[in-house]
Formats: structure tokens, C-alpha cells, sequence
């Protein structure tokens, strides 16, 4: 394993780095938590002048930008590099104004990382969806997002004869 891949395996480092990417820091997402071992991401976004709409609420891509890539994050950690994962598809519905900080958690089981590895074991591509909620700090459902993975385990590589 190279220095990078071990380093992003260490939850600090991870974080640290999630937090200094420059889209979040521009719409002030944070990485709260980070656990791959435990299959878990809490990611967090205060209402503020750079995350704000024109009617003062939070705006809708920040929202969504908040949570696009920690399911895909969170398997690629687990299926490891024999394995292909792509964001494939995302819907996101919005519930109520967002007038506070808001927070995600997303989670993954176990058992649901075994069972993408039984399925792709001969190679054959899969799609799962994974719904999470987007909530205020009174636990008020803002939004609800919708996302579409395309997983499949790689072929092995031809041997020249």
C-alpha cells in the first residue's frame, strides 16, 4: 500500500483533508465525523453569507454537495482497488427551508459491503440506491437525497505471452 492510500486510511488525516477541499470550504461544509472501519460519515454545514440563497435559506447545491460523495468514498474504502465504484445517479428532494446548520449522516452496514462483494464476484456490474436524510439541528428533515452507485468488480488484467 502507498504512503497516500495509508494515510487516507487514518480517520484524522482523512478529515483533515476533507475539510481542506476547497468546495467545501467555500460552501463551509465540515467533515463532524469520520469512521470507514464503521462504515459512517457525519458531515455538517452552518447557514452562512457563502451557503445562503436569495431568500436567506440554504442553498440547494450546497445541500446536495454536503453528501455527494461519501457512499462512494465509504465503499471504495471498503471494496478496495479490484473494485470500480461510480456515482451514477442522485435526486434530491427539499422539505423544508434549511434556517440553521444542518447535518447528514451517512452509513453503511457491513453486511452490505459483503453482500455487493457476493453479488460482483463474477464480475458482473451492479447499481445499489441509498437514501439519507438531510437534517437541522432540531432533528427537522430538510431535505432527502436520493443516490444511484454502479459497482463492479474489475477483471484481472491479460497476461502477455
Amino acid at each position: 500500500m502507498n504512503l497516500l492510500k495509508k494515510l487516507q486510511s487514518i480517520p484524522l488525516i482523512s478529515k483533515y483533508f476533507l475539510n481542506r477541499y476547497a468546495p467545501y470550504r467555500g460552501a463551509g461544509i465540515e467533515i463532524d465525523q469520520i469512521d470507514l472501519a464503521n462504515h459512517h460519515v457525519r458531515v455538517k454545514m452552518p447557514l452562512t453569507r457563502k451557503n445562503q440563497n436569495i431568500v436567506g435559506v440554504h442553498f440547494g447545491g450546497s445541500l446536495y454537495s454536503m453528501v455527494d460523495p461519501f457512499y462512494m468514498l465509504i465503499l471504495m474504502h471498503h471494496l478496495g482497488s479490484t473494485y470500480i465504484v461510480w456515482d451514477k445517479a442522485a435526486t434530491i428532494h427539499f422539505l423544508a427551508p434549511g434556517r440553521s446548520t444542518v447535518y447528514a449522516d451517512i452509513r453503511l452496514s457491513a453486511a452490505e459491503v459483503e453482500e455487493i462483494k457476493q453479488i460482483a464476484e463474477d464480475y458482473a456490474p451492479l447499481t445499489r440506491q441509498y437514501t439519507l436524510n438531510i437534517v437541522d439541528e432540531s432533528g427537522v428533515r430538510i431535505a432527502e437525497v436520493h443516490k444511484t452507485l454502479y459497482i463492479r468488480r474489475k477483471k484481472p488484467k491479460a497476461v502477455a505471452t
